[in-house]
């Protein structure tokens, strides 16, 4: 049935042994880990590095195979979320660079999924970027398939503050643009990283996409968000999305859970879904970290066997 498990950006400051160990003690059966390049974070919940694919050599593989195996922990993906489209050219090649090493390091510890974001230069127009998505992404496409990896695409708009204004800086936000991306590439290792909670910011209906992409969903989000309609009939939808929406742990927001998961399965769908906190207030300590991933956990329990 459904994987339950977590993204690990949230446990920055543990190691990769340390995730394990938590997801192991607390009864999750999968973990999305964060595969940064090691450096300084450009925002909230990057630069988490809790497997450094620029080092990995066969002691490092055979080490992470032999921790999960002890913990009865699986990896479900393999995550990092750069702009691969960034207009800054320079940029743009580091960032599919590291995605190849992603895709690469998934097929040597026999991971099934890489996620991350298709990018885009958010001054320009769909068109523009989808032109550049069509020059671009093929390449890493047909990478992945020659090593037997999925891609997950998140449907994260990524605009949230003026510097992302007014595009933002992933292309894959709609249903409409992913017909497009699956046009020109129509791989069934090319698809999405779900995660129904943009889907309520923009005002859409989070769960249609489920039976409409079903042989798209590599992977799975679990984030909620509230929108905060008194905000919102303030600014409007022309606002920055922070200005009327917060994210929330699962089952404290807008996201129709029951629905959401009826529609999972009523499609098929048997693989991860990994609680994603984004939620401002849980994050004070280490222990309220901890803790909203087991409130989390205990939230869904009434639909996943655990």
């Amino acid at each position: 049935m459904l994987q339950l498990g977590f993204v690990s950006a949230i446990l920055a400051d543990s190691t990769f042994e340390e995730v394990v160990d938590f997801a192991s003690e607390n009864k999750f059966s999968c973990v999305e880990m964060m595969c940064w390049p090691k450096g300084k974070a450009e925002r909230r919940y990057a630069g988490v590095t809790h497997i450094d694919v620029d080092n990995l050599d066969e002691a490092n593989i055979t080490s992470i195979k032999e921790i999960l195996k002890k913990k009865n922990v699986e990896i479900s993906g393999l995550g990092y979320y750069p702009n691969p489209l960034d207009e800054d050219a320079e940029k743009s090649k580091i960032y599919f660079d590291h995605i190849k090493k992603i895709i690469e390091a998934a097929s040597k510890l026999d991971i099934p999924v890489m996620n991350t974001f298709v990018g885009r230069d958010h001054k320009k127009n769909v068109e523009y970027n989808l032109d550049r998505f069509k020059d671009t992404w093929p390449e890493i496409v047909e990478h992945a398939e020659k090593l037997d990896v999925k891609i997950g695409i998140e449907n994260c708009p990524m605009f949230f503050t003026d510097d992302e204004w007014p595009g933002g800086k992933n292309l894959a936000s709609t249903p409409a643009i992913w017909d497009r991306m699956f046009e020109v590439i129509p791989s069934d290792h090319f698809g999405l990283n779900y995660d129904p909670s943009h889907l309520i910011w923009m005002q859409m209906d989070e769960i249609q996409p489920i039976y409409d992409y079903a042989e798209r969903l590599h992977h799975i989000h679990l984030k909620d968000v509230k929108v905060h309609k008194d905000k919102l009939n303030r600014v409007g939808i022309m606002a920055n999305p922070l200005e009327y929406h917060s994210p929330k742990l699962p089952g404290l927001g807008d996201v129709r859970w029951g629905d959401f998961f009826s529609a999972l399965t009523s499609v098929g769908y048997r693989g991860p879904v990994c609680i994603e906190v984004e939620d401002r207030s849980y994050e004070s300590s280490e222990k309220d970290i901890k803790y909203s991933i087991l409130q989390s956990r205990n939230y869904l329990n009434s639909y996943l066997v655990l």
